[in-house]
């Protein structure tokens, strides 16, 4: 319809047709903008958009997240239980809607949180038994966040020691005879560094286990794996594993005598004492 008011006809003047067509310019740029806007928000590159990507990638899980969360859900129901065999992988590829590579993937991220466990020639199992935590973890933020051999320290020492108090009220007969075969092993060890390492670790998760709380004694399975990598390269050139029995042995007694502030005194004073070792050790 503008092209035909535009045109010339009778009885409009040249100027009043410049006017004519100088009124519409203005709408015609105004709508061109309008479009260059929403074109502008649909783009790719506009921040918008690219928020609103983000928060769609956030919100739509992975396809390795879904068979997390897939197992999840069916050790919530109570469908899996420790020690269960899962399904095979193509069964749960098709119950999570996803590949069998994904499976795979997922799988691994469940055994890395030490929820499952494959058993060569056997299947993938859900962990029996008490939690594990991986030490890896812990090693990685380490290194990314320069935690001291000081501050990785003072985290055991203050852990394990109220862990013995614990063990002192909690520790059935059962534990302390876990306790007490670790005590003989170490006293059985000291001309064998590496093995009375071994044992020294295993008598501080023995410890960590009779205290009754399972979150604590992954806790302390976890850090002890971290000291246990670093004491090994080093305990060859340790000087006195009798003194060190011994005062395992004086832990393990406190703790059998139901002396929760001996045992946290006691446990207290080996690690300083086992901090101070190692230390020699690597200078």
């Amino acid at each position: 319809m503008s092209e035909f008011m535009d045109a010339p006809g009778p009885g409009r003047s040249p100027t009043a047709r410049r006017a004519s067509r100088s009124a519409g310019r203005p709408r015609l740029r105004a709508a061109s903008a309008r479009r260059t806007d929403s074109q502008d928000a649909e783009a790719p590159g506009f921040p918008g958009a690219q928020n609103a990507e983000a928060a769609l990638e956030d919100a739509v899980p992975s396809a390795s997240e879904r068979v997390v969360h897939h197992v999840r859900v069916l050790l919530e129901q109570g469908l899996l239980k420790p020690g269960d065999r899962l399904p095979p992988e193509r069964q749960l590829a098709v119950e999570a809607g996803v590949s069998r590579s994904s499976v795979r993937v997922g799988l691994r991220a469940l055994a890395t949180m030490g929820v499952i466990q494959s058993r060569h020639g056997s299947g993938t199992y859900v962990v029996d038994g008490p939690p594990m935590l991986e030490s890896e973890p812990l090693r990685y933020l380490a290194t990314l966040h320069g935690f001291s051999r000081d501050e990785m320290f003072e985290a055991r020492r203050l852990l394990e020691v109220g862990v013995a108090g614990l063990s002192a009220e909690r520790a059935t007969g059962e534990d302390l005879a876990a306790i007490a075969e670790e005590v003989t092993s170490m006293f059985a060890s000291i001309e064998i560094p590496h093995d009375f390492l071994v044992h020294d670790i295993r008598f501080h998760r023995a410890v960590a286990a009779a205290s009754g709380n399972p979150i604590l004694a992954s806790l302390v399975e976890m850090v002890s794996a971290v000291f246990y990598k670093r004491r090994r390269e080093t305990v060859a050139r340790a000087r006195d594993l009798k003194e060190s029995a011994e005062m395992h042995r004086r832990i393990y007694m406190a703790i059998r005598q139901r002396d929760t502030t001996a045992a946290r005194a006691l446990m207290n004073e080996h690690l300083q004492q086992s901090w101070q070792a190692q230390i020699s050790e690597e200078t």
